[in-house]
């Protein structure tokens, strides 16, 4: 059985109901109070529970809970979950935060409401083409690599004002914002800044931005999402390569 398949993740340690109930309250309170300290609305922060490599049974403690907002990190796994789920509650939220392959496209297209790592103009015209064609365009938000990380997505800062350009102005796409994952080692609240600055001088309202370890630095910079999992689902299995920078818990 493939790692990270549906079958797989059911048999990884969950937590009980009650704890997800209970982790995704005081993970709300800790942001309204991150948000409160910034001079901000709670409701100016919205969360993406990040669900890759948990079951659907995990998943609907978190929609009983309230949570609306979720965020997947590989198309095949979110397929194994995700059509169910968002037949029975129409009002959830797709978000797709891991890298994303030009022959994948459409199959994102058609699952995910967000599509958080556009990072390329080939990758962004592909979504605009079979958008049409599918009749529906995700919202996206470009992935800045902010720290210049050769392993890892996105389009460096130098390059940004123009794939947004081109995204929006030539594309046409609903361009919401920039995401960036910054690099581990590295003071986060810089490569917040830089975030900030770039979705200011391009008139983009939304930055996807913060985890676990770094939200409420990355609420007093702007934040409008963070994406957060281990401390809502608890731990999952590690993986490797393209698949581990989804830009929740590292």
């Amino acid at each position: 059985m493939a790692p990270g398949s549906p079958q797989a993740t059911d048999r990884q340690p969950q937590p009980a109901p009650r704890e997800i109930a209970t982790n995704l309250n005081r993970v709300r309170a800790e942001i309204a109070a991150a948000a409160a300290h910034a001079g901000r609305p709670a409701d100016a922060v919205s969360l993406v529970a990040v669900s890759k490599m948990h079951p659907v049974s995990a998943i609907r403690e978190a929609l009983a809970a309230g949570q609306r907002g979720f965020g997947e990190n590989r198309v095949q796994e979110a397929e194994g979950k995700w059509p169910v789920i968002k037949a029975d509650g129409p009002d959830v939220v797709l978000h797709l935060i891991g890298p994303l392959q030009r022959n994948k496209v459409r199959r994102a297209v058609r699952l995910f409401d967000v599509i958080e790592t556009v990072d390329r103009a080939e990758l962004a015209a592909a979504i605009a083409s079979i958008g049409r064609e599918e009749g529906r365009i995700p919202g996206i938000f470009i992935q800045v690599n902010t720290g210049l990380e050769p392993q890892k997505a996105g389009i460096p800062p130098k390059g940004t004002d123009a794939l947004v350009r081109l995204c929006r102005d030539e594309l046409g796409l609903p361009v919401r914002g920039l995401m960036c994952i910054p690099p581990v080692d590295e003071e986060p609240s810089l490569h917040f800044a830089l975030l900030r600055e770039i979705a200011r001088r391009n008139g983009l309202a939304e930055l996807s931005m913060g985890m676990t370890s770094d939200f409420t630095a990355a609420i007093r910079f702007g934040a409008t999402s963070v994406r957060i999992g281990t401390a809502i689902f608890g731990s999952r299995p590690r993986v490797s390569g393209a698949e581990s920078e989804a830009g929740d818990d590292h």
